[in-house]
């Protein structure tokens, strides 16, 4: 079990764990009953942080932001000669944060997405881990909420007994979710993005090959280039550019940088 501490990464403070070090931290946040919010970063999720300073005041006040991409992972070892072995990637952690769930008896709730997508992720993951006790579900609204509904999903989630949330809305809206629901909901708040999809079975896992050569983004733009073209071409090359002038030391990123936000933000 690894857990180093948090790096600056362009701004964004990263976790150094490996996955047991991370799913005891959630199960034992879940266990304790306190607010933990959690999300797994590749490289888009860093850039949004790095352009956005109240966005980056929210992720750099995540209790865990693991090293979802392996570019991050990578940039970790370089910077800060970490040996990291293996990122610590949202679907997966999603399946092994389940399968805890189920040894040590806690309940589980997902919010995001749409109904069919839940039915179906709900149901494989029930097939997978049997013991797994699912709380509830409920899809996204699509839009954003008002605080009078955020209380009633905060009690909805509250009085259906689960001790995590897994969250799927996208990338910032779920780790704006995240920060904004963990102390109303008293427990930890994972922000899984794709997960759903995935296990779902409406995505397709690119091979390992891929996965470890840090080309999971090519086979995603392969799937659905018009919309994330932008995402991944025009971020990817500004990631390696920081990145370089980070390592170099031309460019020293001060993750206290930061603009607290004024006011909620709520998506559902």
């Amino acid at each position: 079990m690894r857990d180093l501490g948090k790096f600056n990464t362009l701004g964004v403070l990263i976790s150094a764990v490996d996955y047991d070090a991370a799913v005891a931290k959630i199960v034992k946040a879940a266990r304790e009953r306190v607010g933990f919010a959690v999300t797994a970063l590749a490289v888009h999720g860093i850039m949004v942080g790095k352009f956005d300073k109240t966005h980056r005041y929210r992720l750099n006040s995540f209790d865990l932001v693991t090293p979802d991409g392996q570019p991050v992972r990578w940039f970790l070892n370089l910077r800060y000669g970490l040996g990291l072995t293996d990122r610590v990637y949202g679907p997966n952690l999603t399946l092994k944060v389940c399968a805890a769930a189920a040894s040590e008896k806690i309940s589980v709730y997902f919010y995001g997405s749409r109904t069919e997508v839940l039915d179906q992720l709900t149901a494989n993951l029930k097939k997978l881990y049997p013991e797994l006790v699912i709380a509830g579900s409920e899809p996204s609204k699509f839009r954003q909420t008002s605080l009078a509904e955020k209380e009633e999903v905060a009690q909805r989630i509250r009085e259906s007994g689960a001790g995590i949330t897994f969250v799927g809305l996208g990338c910032p809206r779920q780790e704006v979710f995240a920060y904004e629901y963990r102390r109303a909901l008293g427990m930890p708040v994972l922000a899984v993005g794709a997960a759903f999809d995935y296990h779902a079975g409406l995505l397709k896992e690119p091979p390992l090959f891929m996965q470890r050569a840090g080309l999971q983004w090519l086979y995603r733009l392969a799937q659905d280039p018009a919309r994330l073209w932008k995402r991944y071409l025009i971020l990817n090359l500004a990631f390696l550019a920081c990145a370089f002038c980070q390592l170099a030391g031309a460019w020293r990123p001060d993750p206290l940088n930061v603009s607290p936000p004024v006011e909620e933000v709520l998506y559902g």
